[in-house]
This record gives C-alpha cells, structure tokens and sequence, in this order.
C-alpha cells in the first residue's frame, strides 16, 4: 500500500520540481550553476552532510521514541484541550468536499513540493550563503522538533474528540495516506507542528530571496499558509502544535543566519573538502 501512495507523489514531484524551476529559477541562473556546480557543491558539502545525518539519526530515533517518551515525556493532551477547547471546530465548520479535496492534497503534495524545491532553486544561487541557511534551518527545525516529541506526549485533535465533531477527515476521503503518514509519525508527535514549522520556514525563506526570486514569493507564502491549515482543517494538530511550530521557524530560521555567519565548516575546512572534492572528480 506505501508504494500505491509514494508512486503518485514522486511523479508529481518529479513533474512539478523541472517545471517550476523553468518558471521560478530562469534558463541564465540554470546556465551558471551549470558551470559553478562543483565549486558550490564544494563549499556546501559539510552542511548537506549534516542534514543527511540529521535525516538519518531522526528516522532512527523515531523508531525508539515512543518508548523513550513513554520513560521521561510529558502527557500534555489534555493541558493542550483545556487551554484550547474546540477551536479546531471552526475549520470543521466550513468544511466541503472540495476544501478537503484540496487541504489533502496540500498535507501531503503541497507539503512534499515546498521543502523540495527551495533546495534546488537556492543551490542556483552564486551566493552559497541562502541555501546553507536553508539547510541549517531544516536540520535545527528537525532536531528540535525530534527532542520536543520526545519530551511532549500528546494526541491530536482527530484523536481525542468525537469522529462526529472531527472527523479524520484525511483519512476518510484518503485511507491510503495512513501508510505514508505512519512511516515519518506517529500520532503522539503533534507538538510542535513540523508541517507547520518547516512550511513557516521555507516562507520565510522566499521572502529574504524575492529579490531573486519573485514569482516564488507568493507562491509559498500561499503554499505555506495552506499547509499550517490543513493540519487543523483535518485535525491532525492543536492551534497550539501550529502557534509552536511557527515559533519553532521564527529560531531555526534565525538561528540558521547566526551559525552560517559566524560558524561554517565549509570556511573551516574547506581547503581540506576541496582537495577530497578535486581527486574525487578527477
């Protein structure tokens, strides 16, 4: 059943990544990169490195993590119900076919195109700099919102109040997506809400760069909006998960231009990653 579902998202994402590169990034931008690919490939191997480590330890981690939550987390769903109650119930309200047609699409789709295609497009750029931010800050955000799982046990919305109030809306209309979802999740990892965190940095991103980028902006600022309410639209997320996971961008994206500028491994070591990165490609 996993492969009924990741067959169809990585066509479309195979589609959508070549065609948006093609309107969002230009053929003269393509062109450099074309000549500049190892240079840039040079400079920011140490943070790719980091990110593929971070992607590694989180998909480890999270296999052992219910247990570790299980020993020193902290049950907080109901804290989260009572300060919340069922505020949720205002997106179920406005609920049709057609806005969960589309909320579905844009958890799972929209979601897997917005964290993709900013790493292609950035690593167009001469400048290095934005797409090591990048990077950095998917990796902080990652990290964080790994330890904050563990520490924080707490259901959503979807299950915690009556199907009949919030139905699993995403589930009912997709069942399919429950092999997907369950791979990266589990459903006491909703504080904070990293669709929301990663979709909020990714935004922020497109804003510093639409200079470079001004079609992009809109576009993911739209994307990224929609994604953050889809989580509460199908109830898989408090307000609460979204608030925190828009916190958890505001650092990681900050933190990410304070560690790219003060700190690089790339500046530390890259005579040495150079002459790996020559031999190599000899």
């Amino acid at each position: 059943m996993l492969a009924e579902v990741l067959i169809p998202l990585v066509i479309a994402i195979a589609t959508l990544v070549p065609v948006s590169v093609a309107v969002f990034v230009g053929r003269e931008r393509l062109a450099r990169t074309r000549a500049e690919w190892r240079s840039r490939l040079r400079t920011t191997a140490p943070v790719i490195a980091v990110l593929i480590v971070v992607l590694l330890i989180n998909r480890v981690a999270r296999q052992m993590a219910p247990e570790i939550s299980r020993e020193i987390g902290y049950h907080l769903t109901a804290m989260f119900y009572n300060i919340e109650g069922e505020f949720i119930l205002i997106f179920q309200s406005i609920a049709t076919a057609e806005l969960t047609a589309y909320f579905s699409t844009i958890y799972v789709y929209g979601y897997t195109f917005l964290l993709i295609f900013p790493v292609v497009a950035y690593f167009t750029l001469s400048d290095t700099r934005m797409f090591r931010r990048l990077l950095t800050a998917y990796a902080l955000n990652y990290m964080i919102g790994l330890i904050l799982y563990i520490l924080v046990i707490a259901y959503g919305p979807r299950n915690i109040m009556p199907a009949e109030l919030a139905p699993t809306m995403l589930y009912d209309t997709h069942p399919q997506y429950q092999y997907l979802t369950s791979e990266v999740n589990t459903n006491t990892n909703v504080f904070p809400s990293l669709h929301t965190s990663m979709s909020a940095t990714v935004a922020a991103f497109a804003a510093m760069t639409r200079s470079s980028f001004p079609k992009w902006f809109p576009v993911a600022v739209v994307l990224a909006a929609s994604v953050a309410t889809s989580t509460m639209y199908l109830g898989i997320h408090w307000g609460i998960d979204v608030t925190a996971g828009l916190l958890l961008a505001a650092f990681c994206v900050t933190a990410s231009d304070r560690l790219v500028g003060r700190w690089s491994i790339s500046e530390r070591f890259g005579d040495q990653l150079s002459q790996l990165w020559d031999r190599k490609l000899e």
